[in-house]
């Protein structure tokens, strides 16, 4: 399964009181290795943008001004992430922003088009409890650089996570057995060595020294 890790910006913190989505990136990984096959898109989101979010992302409704509207890209959005595991740092934000996309135009939500979306955050909360667990952390705890993350950009901070989600999966890949190649499964045993062993049973007399030795130790 293409595995694709995602994330959006957007003009403040709550699709419900009518924020919007103004970037979305994706890029793929396939046998834990990124790809050059990415999704990548600025939207206008025809309305104002929250000070303190513009403060985090440095996206401005000027730049926004000139490019398409969700609708428009939605198609090649649906078939980017089609049959893909999701990986989303704290998913339920990003899917909520996108279901309410999706929605607006009448287009069901993230969960019809793609097998499964997984939260890195929630596994990172698992292998690091009570420890910070945003991607700054993640990214100094897992050795990823992450030296150009001076303001939140959705393709940079997608790019991390995959990173950050090889060192939080790392030794998964040793256990992970292909049942469809019987050559991997095979075990080289010498013949020879396996003809000459031997099954030796105990005698009569040795099981019945057995169980009176046995019971000296019965109370």
């Amino acid at each position: 399964m293409r595995q694709i890790f995602l994330d959006t910006e957007t003009t403040g913190l709550d699709p419900a009181q009518g924020h919007r989505i103004i970037e979305i990136a994706a890029v793929e990984m396939i046998n834990r290795q990124v790809t050059n096959n990415q999704f990548h898109v600025y939207i206008n989101p025809e309305r104002e943008i929250d000070e303190a979010a513009q403060e985090v992302h440095g996206l401005t409704l000027e730049f926004l001004s000139d490019k398409p509207g969700f609708e428009s890209i939605s198609e090649k959005f649906i078939s980017f992430i089609a049959d893909s595991e999701l990986i989303i740092h704290n998913a339920p934000f990003d899917i909520g922003f996108l279901n309410m996309e999706l929605g607006r135009i009448k287009k069901g939500v993230v969960e019809d088009y793609a097998e499964v979306i997984t939260d890195s955050l929630v596994m990172a909360r698992e292998l690091r409890p009570g420890q910070r667990n945003n991607l700054d952390a993640l990214c100094r705890h897992y050795g990823v650089d992450n030296s150009e993350r001076n303001l939140h950009g959705a393709l940079l901070d997608s790019l991390l996570l995959a990173e950050v989600f090889i060192g939080m999966t790392r030794g998964q890949e040793a256990l992970e057995i292909d049942f469809n190649n019987q050559e991997k499964l095979s075990i080289d045993f010498d013949k020879d060595i396996l003809n000459k062993l031997k099954v030796v049973s105990a005698s009569q007399e040795e099981l019945e020294l057995h169980q009176e030795y046995l019971k000296k130790f019965k109370h």
